[in-house]
């Protein structure tokens, strides 16, 4: 747990040099084709040292994220057999990528819209989209409206409450950890079942 805490604090100390955007936009850029780490690793203790710039911080990881996300698209629409593959087998999701296949012709908008607002890995959604090639302004709309409601409800959470829900993830950093990975691991282990 130490390290989580080391971690946390380098992040919130990140946050607050002139690096912060760059960081934020590789990992929102990256994280929408290959990258483990949710977005909201970065967002949150950004908008924490910055509750003020609340909302230009998740713009700008919406922008960033989308962009991604039309990366990973075109990766699966025009590289999947040299680099989507790899990428879908490196993070053990070949199961849950040819689920996701099947039910595009019938949910394409839907799927996407949930990808990008669930825990669910909005990564293999993106080269999904490509694989079976999803019109990319209906991608673009589902992924920028789901990430949108995503990450302006936590620009709206961390505003409103933003010393109080900084001293609150502070003081229980590590139960909070937890529980996103156990919250986490079901939504993925539901993901499977279906």
């Amino acid at each position: 747990m130490k390290i989580l805490r080391k971690t946390y604090d380098y992040v919130l100390n990140l946050s607050e040099t002139k690096y912060a955007l760059a960081v934020l936009f590789l990992v929102s850029f990256l994280g929408s084709i290959f990258f483990p780490f949710p977005t909201e690793i970065i967002m949150i203790p950004m908008i924490l040292a910055r509750p003020k710039k609340a909302w230009g911080i998740s713009t700008f990881a919406l922008c960033a994220s989308v962009l991604g996300g039309l990366a990973g698209y075109y990766v699966g629409a025009f590289l999947f057999d040299t680099i989507g593959i790899k990428i879908i087998q490196l993070l053990h999701y070949e199961d849950m990528f040819e689920q996701f296949k099947g039910l595009y012709t019938k949910w394409g908008y839907w799927i996407v819209f949930a990808g990008g607002l669930t825990p669910f890995p909005y990564k293999v959604i993106c080269i999904a989209s490509g694989v079976v090639g999803m019109n990319i302004p209906v991608f673009i709309i589902a992924s920028a409206v789901s990430r949108a409601l995503r990450y302006y409800f936590i620009a709206f959470l961390l505003r409103k409450y933003g010393e109080k829900s900084r001293a609150f993830i502070e003081k229980n950093l590590e139960i909070l950890t937890i529980i996103a990975f156990v919250l986490l691991f079901i939504a993925v282990y539901l993901v499977k079942m279906m």
